[in-house]
């Protein structure tokens, strides 16, 4: 298993679904990893596939209709199986190819977009599985290495001058713009790389959730190449 998640408070290594699923977060731990070494030709599925949009969902029939080598086939058989897991799990998983997502650039001082460093809310007890198979892949943070940008003083200044209503519901506009979802890093901050064929879950902001939830990002993807996505 890899030192550098092993040796990480933030991250329990787990080695089969049954432990990554059961296991309980706790203290600092906010974050499980099914380490693999993934034996499959991925590329070659992206390459077959055809993006529609920025964002295509690929359903298990897409997979299954595709002409792979023997490494391909492979490589499908583990995205068929990590999608039915997680199905009989009880979770609503999607497979994508991406190009990219969509900017949120209509301030300068604050961004709400997956490439910003942020948290997943539910109002139920839920957590967030994703696994990268082919492509850039994501960064999370130590909660101790960032804080809330609403409470960043210039940051906070600026959403009051947005901001025209009453004072006692200021809060309730930052949680309906999900601006307080959104982290800015500590000076120093060293994020992790969730790395390719890893599958993690992440935390939850929900209302029986006992630990923080877990702060994280989108990549910035590389040039001229799509990401393949499992994320629920």
């Amino acid at each position: 298993m890899s030192n550098i998640f092993s040796d990480n408070s933030q991250i329990g290594v787990v080695s089969t679904f049954a432990e990554l699923v059961h296991t309980d977060f706790k203290g600092e731990m906010n974050a499980l990893c099914w380490y693999r070494n993934l034996d499959g030709d991925f590329n070659e599925i992206v390459a077959q596939l055809h993006l529609k949009e920025n964002i295509t969902e690929v359903y298990p029939e897409d997979l299954q209709a595709l002409q792979l080598s023997e490494k391909g086939n492979k490589a499908r058989e583990i995205i068929l199986n990590d999608l039915q897991l997680l199905s009989d799990f009880g979770a609503s998983p999607s497979l994508n190819l991406l190009k990219c997502y969509d900017r949120d650039d209509e301030f300068d001082f604050i961004s709400t977009d997956v490439y910003s460093f942020h948290v997943d809310r539910s109002p139920i007890a839920t957590d967030t599985f994703l696994c990268t198979y082919h492509g850039a892949s994501s960064d999370i943070i130590s909660n101790s290495q960032a804080e809330q940008k609403i409470l960043v003083p210039e940051i906070r200044t600026k959403l009051k001058e947005l901001y025209d209503g009453p004072e006692e519901e200021f809060e309730n506009f930052l949680k309906e713009n999900y601006f307080d979802l959104h982290y800015q890093l500590h000076p120093n901050a060293e994020p992790i790389n969730l790395g390719l064929g890893h599958l993690w879950r992440l935390a939850v902001d929900h209302p029986k959730q006992q630990v923080q939830p877990c702060i994280h990002r989108a990549p910035v993807e590389n040039e001229g190449e799509y990401r393949l996505l499992l994320i629920c």
